[in-house]
């Protein structure tokens, strides 16, 4: 008897706001400052949200988004703010500490 065995894909399970907002912190949390990390996280979160839809609100082509979010992309960060915009994201930058400046 055979066991299948099938990749596992986080898009499949992020069906609601809370679900992906938690998906997104965990992996700003797990990314120890890795940028690809969270750029990762952002298609993963673009996939879940329809594709097709983000590629009509950005104007951004789908094969040109699916090719930013490919393990060899490297997107700029205007295609990173139009797409969190569009997924109702907001980028914040803050300070690591009070005492930093």
């Amino acid at each position: 008897m055979s066991i299948k065995l099938t990749r596992w894909d986080s898009a499949q399970h992020l069906d609601s706001d809370e679900a992906i907002q938690a998906y997104l912190d965990a992996c700003v949390e797990e990314s120890e400052g890795d940028p690809a990390f969270i750029v990762h996280a952002l298609g993963v979160i673009a996939r879940a949200r329809n594709i097709s839809q983000l590629s009509r609100d950005t104007g951004i082509s789908r094969e040109g988004l699916y090719k930013a979010f490919s393990e060899e992309g490297n997107p700029t960060f205007s295609t990173i703010a139009k797409v969190a915009s569009a997924l109702g994201l907001t980028l914040t930058l803050q300070p690591k500490s009070t005492n930093t400046f």
